[in-house]
């Protein structure tokens, strides 16, 4: 029971990685609130997490909305003792074939969320006298993919904005860390792989690139987003923890 206690928020809490870690926390005895713009995804993933769980429906690149999802999170929780930024996007396109919308659409998702959402949840956080702040970032934040020039971008981005507000939140005994990971298989990754028109050969080629020939799984991330939250790494901040199957090494 590593988070008995503890009281976490988790954008992108509907599915994948932050459904995951959700799931992770509660069985680890905290209280969550889920925080996504899916209504469906929401209700089903509440109903699943039962009472330990609480929904809260908001567009992260909305900062009115956060603000007001956020501090009714706080307040169904009572408090807030820790922060997952997991809602996120991405999408192939060639950089030639980008337009500017579709580069603020990634960046305004994957770099402004994690900005408001921790805006707006930080006297919450400064409250609670110990507090973590983990970002769902990407080796695509760490090495650069080809046609994938706004999400590296974003994901670039988000580590270092989560290295500079370690330095910044130091002080109040706010942990800020990420977690970067390489392919893993969520709803979006599904997505992402059957637009490429042959999903198996885009499989094949991206399980080529890493030592361990397979995708990550969101349950894998999960631990390692517990791990950054709990006391056990009471002693990491300011940490990118790459996770890619050893696509790459850093």
């Amino acid at each position: 029971m590593r988070m008995r206690g503890r009281k976490v928020l988790i954008t992108g809490g509907a599915s994948g990685i932050g459904l995951a870690s959700a799931r992770r926390m509660v069985a680890e005895g905290a209280r969550v609130a889920l925080l996504d713009q899916n209504a469906e995804g929401l209700a089903a993933a509440a109903g699943e997490l039962g009472d330990a769980a609480f929904a809260v429906r908001a567009d992260v690149t909305d900062e009115t909305g956060v603000r007001s999802a956020v501090s009714e999170g706080a307040d169904a929780l009572q408090g807030l003792d820790g922060l997952v930024n997991a809602a996120g996007t991405s999408f192939w396109r060639s950089f030639g074939d980008m337009t500017l919308e579709e580069w603020r659409h990634i960046l305004s998702i994957n770099l402004d969320g994690p900005f408001i959402v921790t805006k707006a949840a930080l006297p919450a956080l400064r409250a609670s006298g110990k507090a973590t702040i983990v970002n769902i970032a990407s080796g695509a934040g760490l090495q650069p993919r080809q046609n994938f020039s706004a999400y590296c971008a974003s994901k670039g981005g988000l580590v270092l904005f989560t290295k500079s507000i370690a330095m910044d939140l130091a002080a109040d005994n706010i942990r800020v860390n990420a977690v970067c990971p390489g392919i893993v298989m969520t709803p979006l990754v599904e997505r992402n792989l059957a637009l490429t028109g042959d999903r198996e050969a885009a499989y094949q080629r991206y399980i080529s690139r890493n030592l361990m020939k397979r995708f990550g799984t969101a349950d894998e991330v999960a631990d390692a987003v517990l791990y950054l939250s709990c006391d056990e790494s009471s002693f990491v901040t300011g940490s990118a923890l790459s996770m890619d199957g050893g696509s790459v090494f850093h």
